[in-house]
């Protein structure tokens, strides 16, 4: 029986941990919490941070696994690709694991490559944070403000007015949102956001699907919802695709999935981001095969084990996920989930936050409260059978 370890052990990787189950492997899941729910549906729980690459690399040693992968997650991709190396399994080396997961050695290759991003300024203190932030304004564009190394948009901010103030609350939040202590400053980049989904084996990137996202907006860009196939025009989409693929070729994916966020601009698709993983927030674990029959997860997981994978379209539908906004306060009640769950084309309700809990400012994706995914025959119809059942269901809060 071969041996799979999956970094990460928390919700998001419990897609992955069963289908690796569902494939007859022997699961190892190494988390640090010791109580991550992943742990109870694999074969071997390993209580270690996914980002200490010894430790990490000294289990799969004395496991003896046939392959590792993570899902939904940057940071643990240096271990992925260490781990890899040492081991000799298929995977992302060091330098595209650096390319993927730092935002500033992300732009920088991207730019070598000609890939189309937005203008950015790599920044490690308060007065290049500042120089960096005229700079942008100097070529009239709006800016926004990332952490170079985070993800499931913690830490993003645009700036909304350029007084001093507001420009150090701004620095000071970002900062604390980093651990390399390195910040990025870019173009606001204006347009319709869609993610790219693809797998790539031996070299060649295949699109799986386009999303459509959309979002809360400033000042913070939390994913609210996403649907498949894109609604955008098919010459913008084949534009969308083509960058995609420049993307993973410029950094240096040539097995496995990635993730990548564009933008559409008035200048045309720039790239916001690309991850060598798959997509998060149940684009990839539902969305994609409820679209287009294809198991992206299963896919990645033979790609990581040496096993041959079929990435043939099998549906032409589509699919759509939405999350509910919550009034703030302690959650008393929650109702109406069995009402939601009969609407048409309903997929999946999840309460994340459930009754005791708290409903809070949406700050980041951890903040959500409920969601609902559907499939369908049209991305309208996906959308609003989403929106239908989220009215169904009502959460009462206590201020």
């Amino acid at each position: 029986m071969k041996k799979l370890m999956i970094l990460g052990a928390s919700v998001l990787q419990i897609p992955a941990i069963l289908e690796a189950k569902k494939m007859g492997l022997y699961v190892i899941a190494v988390d640090m919490n010791p109580n991550a729910e992943g742990f109870s549906y694999a074969d071997k729980k390993i209580v270690v941070s996914t980002t200490d690459t010894e430790k990490v690399l000294e289990e799969a040693k004395k496991n003896k696994i046939d392959g590792i992968i993570t899902i939904a997650s940057d940071r643990p991709m240096t271990t992925v690709a260490k781990v890899a190396k040492e081991l000799n399994l298929i995977g992302i080396n060091e330098s595209t694991a650096i390319n993927a997961t730092n935002k500033s050695k992300m732009r920088d290759v991207l730019k070598k490559n000609n890939v189309p991003i937005p203008l950015y300024l790599s920044v490690s203190n308060y007065d290049c944070y500042i120089k960096a932030i005229n700079k942008i304004k100097e070529n009239n564009y709006k800016c926004i403000v990332k952490p170079a190394d985070n993800s499931g948009s913690r830490g993003i901010r645009l700036v909304d007015n350029y007084d001093s103030e507001n420009l150090r609350r701004i620095y000071d939040y970002c900062i604390k949102n980093t651990n390399s202590g390195s910040l990025v400053v870019e173009e606001y980049m204006e347009g319709p956001e869609v993610s790219v989904e693809t797998i790539s084996k031996d070299g060649i990137c295949n699109v799986i699907q386009v999303t459509d996202k959309i979002t809360t907006g400033a000042p913070y860009f939390v994913e609210m919802g996403h649907s498949q196939p894109s609604k955008l025009e098919h010459s913008i989409v084949e534009e969308i695709k083509k960058v995609a693929i420049d993307a993973n070729r410029a950094i240096g994916i040539t097995d496995g999935p990635s993730h990548t966020e564009i933008k559409i601009t008035k200048d045309g698709p720039k790239i916001v981001e690309i991850g060598a993983r798959l997509g998060g927030d149940n684009i990839t674990t539902h969305l994609v095969p409820y679209s287009t029959g294809i198991n992206m997860v299963e896919a990645s997981i033979k790609i990581a084990i040496g096993e041959d994978v079929n990435i043939e379209e099998k549906l032409n539908l589509a699919s759509a996920i939405r999350y509910k906004k919550c009034d703030l306060g302690r959650i008393i009640e929650i109702t109406g989930i069995s009402e939601a769950s009969k609407i048409q084309g309903i997929k999946v309700i999840k309460i994340i936050h459930g009754v005791g809990e708290n409903s809070t400012n949406i700050k980041s994706s951890n903040d959500r409260v409920c969601y609902a995914i559907s499939q369908h025959d049209s991305v309208e119809q996906a959308i609003d059978a989403c929106e239908t059942a989220l009215e169904k269901i009502e959460i009462k809060v206590q201020n």
